[in-house]
């Protein structure tokens, strides 16, 4: 019988990592093994990491177009889209606020030893040679200004993944705003190129076990026990900031908020957290979330689909809290230090990517790529954390599905009043 995806990439992860340790104890000066990274296991990831890069403009321009697009004609929904836009900013802000906090506060990629420091310095200094990414903004106001693309093809050319989502931003705004069956072709369009990029994404994806294991055993034959210590840390803050944002704030929206127990709002959505936990995909849990919603929850139906439909695409808190802590970490690993208006940057873009991700199992893992390529964090870093991607995806699917039905309480106790 065929293994699962994830319990491949898990085990071409595990072969990297005990391979990278044993050569990094007994061959750590050899001729040879830097031959074999240089020629053999640092390619491989490469031309993995250059599959996924290769992919995400399109990728996230459809995604991010679509996904505004998607909230629906404002002047139907009214009160209900509007309140459902900004519930889903607002929580995506704390939940992305409490995600840095956790990595300024912890710091998981700091520790390093000064050697083990240097030579990641110089390692991310070739590597990141190698990915084309747009030049770091100099201040507030060059930032305010490169957003804004005056070439949008010559953005995407040259690796400005913060205009393009600004230009695929202001498309999904044209979209939502014209009434005509062209713009409506138009959309069909960019679902066509949203499913042919997921298609492609999926093929580079079962390429995942030996990409992963390339990269894990290049980093580990190079940096040793140290970044197993990293990775360990970073894995514990993206754990405890899901879990202080699915117990403590969604526990205090739902009783502020919408007017019911947590104790009972979680009793009441267990079928829903172990689906998505189990699939690691809101777009597959959508079905059982509107099962749930309408027969433990008892909310209007009319509401709740309107809200869950929306929120399993638009709606991502914990995937946009993992793509704030990401990037943050990486940037520490590698001694990328980020000026407080480049921290702001990202906090901006992670609550726009939630609105834009694609619901599905590493969805978040392009706009990561994106981000870091917009703050001038090496690419290739992202093969650190992949290895234990499957797990946190799954934890974080669970508070995006959470997420939803929370925000289906809080929008129907409103209209109930309202009624």
């Amino acid at each position: 019988m065929r293994l699962p995806l994830h319990t491949r990439i898990a085990i071409g992860g595990g072969f990297g990592v005990v391979a990278g340790i044993a050569s990094h104890v007994l061959f750590r000066d050899a001729e040879g093994l830097a031959g074999f990274i240089q020629y053999g296991s640092q390619p491989v990831g490469q031309v993995f990491l250059r599959l996924l890069l290769m992919l995400v403009i399109p990728l996230v321009f459809s995604a991010l177009a679509l996904g505004v697009a998607g909230l629906g004609d404002l002047k139907s929904v009214g009160r209900i889209g509007l309140k459902t836009l900004a519930y889903t900013v607002c929580v995506s802000t704390i939940a992305v606020l409490i995600g840095l906090t956790l990595v300024r506060v912890m710091k998981p990629g700091e520790g390093l030893s000064e050697e083990t420091r240097q030579r990641v310095l110089e390692r991310s200094a070739k590597a990141a040679a190698t990915f084309t990414s747009a030049p770091a903004p100099k201040n507030g106001m060059d930032l305010l200004v490169q957003i804004v693309p005056d070439n949008p093809l010559k953005a995407a050319a040259n690796g400005d993944y913060l205009a393009v989502m600004f230009f695929a931003l202001m498309v999904g705004v044209g979209l939502l705003l014209t009434k005509t069956e062209s713009a409506r072709r138009f959309e069909q369009a960019l679902e066509g190129l949203f499913d042919v990029m997921m298609r492609l994404i999926h093929l580079v994806i079962a390429l995942a076990p030996i990409g992963v294991a390339a990269l894990l055993f290049t980093l580990t034959a190079t940096f040793g026990f140290d970044i197993l210590f990293q990775l360990a840390r970073y894995v514990a803050v993206v754990l405890l900031a899901l879990a202080i944002h699915q117990f403590v704030v969604y526990s205090i929206v739902v009783r502020v908020l919408g007017g019911m127990k947590p104790s009972t709002f979680f009793k009441a959505i267990q079928e829903a957290m172990i689906t998505a936990f189990s699939t690691s995909s809101s777009n597959a849990t959508l079905p059982t979330a509107l099962k749930v919603a309408e027969e433990n929850l008892k909310l209007p139906p009319k509401i709740s689909r309107f809200v869950l439909t929306i929120g399993a695409t638009a709606n991502q808190n914990g995937t946009a809290l993992f793509e704030g802590v990401t990037v943050l970490f990486l940037a520490q690993v590698y001694g990328v230090e980020l000026s407080v208006g480049q921290q702001l940057l990202v906090l901006g873009i992670c609550i726009l990517a939630g609105i834009g991700t694609a619901g599905v199992p590493s969805g978040s893992i392009p706009v990561i790529i994106a981000i870091m390529g917009s703050v001038g964090v090496p690419i290739e870093g992202i093969g650190l954390i992949l290895g234990v991607d499957r797990l946190l995806d799954m934890c974080r699917t669970v508070l995006n599905v959470t997420g939803d039905l929370a925000a289906a309480v809080v929008v129907s106790r409103g209209e109930r009043e309202r009624a």
